[in-house]
């Protein structure tokens, strides 16, 4: 399941159901593996049977968490892109990603 979250309207609800456990993390940072994750490797999936040489990429600020930086990692998107101050955050998590997802030479 997704929701529809706009980014005008969030603010006014989204920290009481941060507090109250509603929902595990800020949808707008964190990427949710279960519900949006299946539509990602759904459309990665579809995609590259289309075309085999697609690029697939994410970009905004999933794209500097580490968490959804390893997922995106492991359904093979070919790059993330996020703001400039979480792009250290973002590299140290593809090379982590790297190193604990893909079998050593």
């Amino acid at each position: 399941m997704t929701f529809g979250y706009s980014r005008d309207d969030v603010s006014k609800f989204l920290p009481t159901y941060l507090e109250q456990g509603i929902l595990p993390h800020d949808p707008f940072q964190v990427l949710d593996q279960e519900g949006v994750g299946q539509l990602i490797e759904l459309s990665v999936e579809r995609g590259r049977k289309a075309r085999p040489d697609l690029k697939v990429g994410i970009c905004g600020e999933h794209g500097g968490d580490p968490t959804s930086v390893d997922f995106f990692h492991r359904k093979n998107l070919d790059y993330v892109s996020c703001s400039p101050f979480r792009v250290p955050i973002a590299r140290l998590a593809a090379a982590q990603a790297a190193l604990i997802n893909d079998p050593t030479p």
